[in-house]
């Protein structure tokens, strides 16, 4: 009992002297436990996302918001398309965008920790000399001026195997014939993202049903999961996108009568009330957007009289097919109702792309972030020229606008050439479409 007693006395004096350290002892432990609970799962815990998209995708056209995962491009682009640092920390023209010099940034490194030179990046242009003074510069010299040349190289840069500099390693890449069907990103943490290619919607949206996909990125249509509980649905307008129609502008066909285009324009009920209206075929994203087009709003009647002061040649053509792409065939029928009220003739022809013949197409196209639309619109293009423009004024806009290196000079060759383009009413723009994301809970 005497032992017991001197015990207790001892280890009382022992936490009295000591219970300051005692007492900090305790709170680090719980704070420690608290903290681990919270964030080691964060460290600790591996993701195997499985996500689809849509689209067929050859190895060199991969979605830029997957490679910008893996690596860096030399430059890198903001949200309004300027352009920033990237693998390169600068870069200067000295003879008005002829010849380009990119200065790499020296603390960059590729993910097997080798430092990036000039010697291990591979970027090759037709009709594009390169060279490499040093291990930290580069030097494009081209035929001709080309302002967006630093958005150009902003494509995410790899050495063989796909190995970039991202926080995202690309492990592996699955291809079918000449389209990507597969691709595997890891992290260093061990979290994966792989990556599922469907050539159509309905093909991807099987594979969620069948649950062998966790994630569906970027459908237009969010049916039927809009009335599923068990997923999570985003909807994200996607300013690099508008719906438009492009009309035939060859001379001989009736679509060529400018009159009849705007008309055509004004007899459209835009009122999509759940996408954002487009106005323009820049995104108004861009540093270039010209806000003060004209916006062709629903004005049947104005289109009813613009339609009478047609000549009687037009007149006596007022048969019109319009094209579309099957996942806008609902759009094209209600478009065919307020046409068909100005009193033309109009029938609908499904097709996937771009017929060889056809009076109007209506479809989705990708917004450039540069704001040079050369190959769209001037009249040498005759390749990619959809709706077969031919004005000298859009022309000379296009040129002068690649070739303009000051980017408030360059600004207001674009504000003009929206301007003028949406007055003659080669296209008439109808909205940004949205972009769904479901997510499966």
């Amino acid at each position: 009992m005497r032992n017991f007693r001197y015990i207790f006395r001892l280890v009382s004096a022992f936490l009295g002297r000591f219970k300051g350290i005692f007492a900090i002892g305790i709170a680090f432990g719980i704070l420690v436990f608290l903290t681990s609970r919270t964030y080691l799962p964060l460290f600790s815990a591996k993701e195997n996302e499985r996500i689809g998209i849509v689209g067929r995708y050859p190895l060199d056209k991969l979605p830029s918001s997957i490679l910008n995962l893996a690596s860096e491009g030399l430059t890198d682009l903001n949200e309004d398309g300027s352009v920033r640092s990237g693998i390169a920390s600068s870069w200067e023209t000295k003879d008005n965008g002829k010849t380009w010099i990119f200065h790499l940034n020296e603390a960059k490194t590729w993910q097997d920790g080798k430092k990036i030179t000039s010697q291990n990046i591979q970027i090759t242009f037709s009709d594009v000399a390169v060279e490499k003074p040093d291990l930290k510069t580069i030097i494009f010299k081209l035929q001709s001026p080309f302002a967006p040349f630093p958005y150009i190289v902003s494509k995410p840069i790899f050495r063989k195997g796909f190995l970039g500099n991202g926080s995202w390693k690309i492990k592996k890449i699955t291809v079918s014939g000449s389209n990507v069907e597969k691709m595997i990103l890891a992290d260093s943490f061990g979290n994966r993202k792989t990556y599922f290619f469907y050539p159509t919607e309905e093909r991807a949206k099987l594979a969620f049903k069948l649950g062998q996909i966790d994630i569906l990125s970027g459908v237009f249509s969010d049916n039927p999961f809009d009335t599923w509980k068990t997923v999570k649905i985003t909807n994200t307008p996607d300013y690099g996108k508008y719906v438009a129609i492009f009309f035939n502008n060859e001379k001989g066909k009736v679509t060529s009568d400018k009159s009849l285009r705007q008309a055509l324009s004004y007899a459209i009920n835009k009122n999509f009330s759940e996408f954002p209206r487009a106005i323009s075929p820049i995104s108004p994203n861009s540093w270039a957007y010209n806000p003060q087009v004209k916006p062709y709003n629903y004005d049947p009647q104005k289109a009813k009289d613009m339609i009478k002061e047609l000549p009687k040649g037009v007149m006596n053509n007022l048969a019109i097919t319009l094209s579309v792409s099957p996942v806008l065939l609902s759009l094209a029928e209600g478009i065919q109702k307020d046409w068909e009220n100005l009193g033309l003739k109009v029938s609908i022809q499904v097709a996937q792309g771009v017929p060889d013949q056809f009076d109007a197409i209506l479809a989705i196209f990708d917004i450039p972030k540069d704001p040079d639309q050369y190959a769209l619109w001037h009249s040498s293009q005759s390749a990619t020229n959809i709706a077969n423009y031919n004005n000298p004024r859009i022309d000379k806009l296009l040129e002068d606008g690649r070739t303009e290196i000051d980017q408030e000079v360059r600004k207001k060759i674009y504000l003009d050439f929206q301007r003028f383009l949406v007055e003659d009413s080669p296209a008439v723009f109808l909205y940004h479409p949205a972009s769904y994301t479901i997510t499966r809970k």
